[in-house]
């Protein structure tokens, strides 16, 4: 079966800034047309310089950036019109209505301004604005600019969204909301790159990940891929003895933590089951009066590989 074609392919990426930073230490990455794509990472960690240098708001000190099979070296006019970009910052104009933003941001891309005004029309609508077309952008909330952003990003019909922390400040029934706008249109077939704090976000919209720390990829897969390399149990104890702890030390084959007096965090190894390792802590003398699959959340991969790369 040939594979999808690629709506982006990185190579060597990388971004030293004039105070010697170094935003971006070679990063390679290829996402598949179609695809809805998360980075997560620390603040620090490069998304919004990689983010940046993909959309062309930033120049690259090396490696090659290609979009829908392009060199952004090569086409950077033809390229920058596949993309549109959230930021994570409001910059419109604020004094400008919400209408004439969009209508003017399909202008910057060539596009008519009758024909301008049926897209701003369109994507207003599906983002719940179109009755604050008049409205300056001032007056909006927090969710409804944030929302305009989106608008603006879609005007021209772009191959690849690109979202810098596009939920940042929305509150939680609006969040979902644009959750819901964003599986549509990339159910559409619009790529989807996103970037976000919100953990929950990416396991809940992405079907793929790359973790970023200090200007590196440090893992990358399928979300339930990753979220499956680990798996926590809690476990209770029907004893706060004090020895509890020197009998731990006994455990050296689990993973296996002290977490308070009467609860021990058990991390399963691939292969491993809940019998082998309590088999195993029985063995000691441990007793455990109550057991809880914590589950295995996105969250807990992403801290725990985090503090491996520091």
């Amino acid at each position: 079966m040939a594979s999808a074609p690629l709506a982006l392919k990185i190579e060597g990426l990388k971004k030293v800034y004039d105070t010697g930073t170094e935003a971006l230490k070679g990063v390679s990455l290829t996402i598949p047309q179609g695809e809805f794509f998360g980075f997560l990472g620390p603040n620090g960690a490069g998304k919004t310089s990689l983010i940046s240098i993909v959309s062309g708001l930033a120049t690259k000190t090396a490696g090659t950036v290609e979009i829908n099979g392009l060199s952004m070296d090569s086409y950077p006019d033809k390229v920058k019109s596949f993309i549109g970009l959230v930021p994570q910052e409001f910059n419109f104009n604020i004094f400008e209505k919400v209408e004439d933003i969009v209508v003017d941001q399909a202008g910057y891309y060539g596009i008519p301004r009758e024909e301008a005004r049926k897209r701003a029309e369109k994507v207003l609508v599906q983002l719940g604005l179109w009755e604050k077309r008049a409205d300056k952008a001032m007056d909006l909330s927090g969710g409804m600019k944030r929302r305009l952003l989106i608008a603006r990003a879609l005007v021209h019909e772009p191959k690849i969204l690109l979202l810098d922390e596009p939920t940042a400040g929305v509150d939680v029934e609006l969040r979902r909301g644009m959750w819901d706008f964003l599986r549509e249109i990339n159910a559409a077939g619009t790529t989807i790159v996103l970037t976000t704090h919100y953990l929950e976000e990416v396991e809940i919209l992405c079907r793929t990940v790359a973790i970023m720390n200090k200007g590196e990829i440090i893992a990358e897969g399928g979300v339930k891929e990753l979220i499956s390399k680990l798996n926590y149990v809690t476990l209770l104890l029907d004893t706060t003895e004090p020895l509890i702890q020197a009998k731990i030390v006994l455990l050296r084959g689990l993973n296996i933590k002290k977490i308070d007096d009467t609860t021990l965090e058990l991390t399963l190894k691939p292969g491993e089951t809940v019998n082998d390792a309590l088999r195993t802590i029985s063995g000691t003398g441990i007793q455990i009066a109550n057991i809880r699959n914590s589950g295995s959340r996105l969250e807990e991969v992403f801290v725990n590989l985090i503090k491996k790369d520091s």
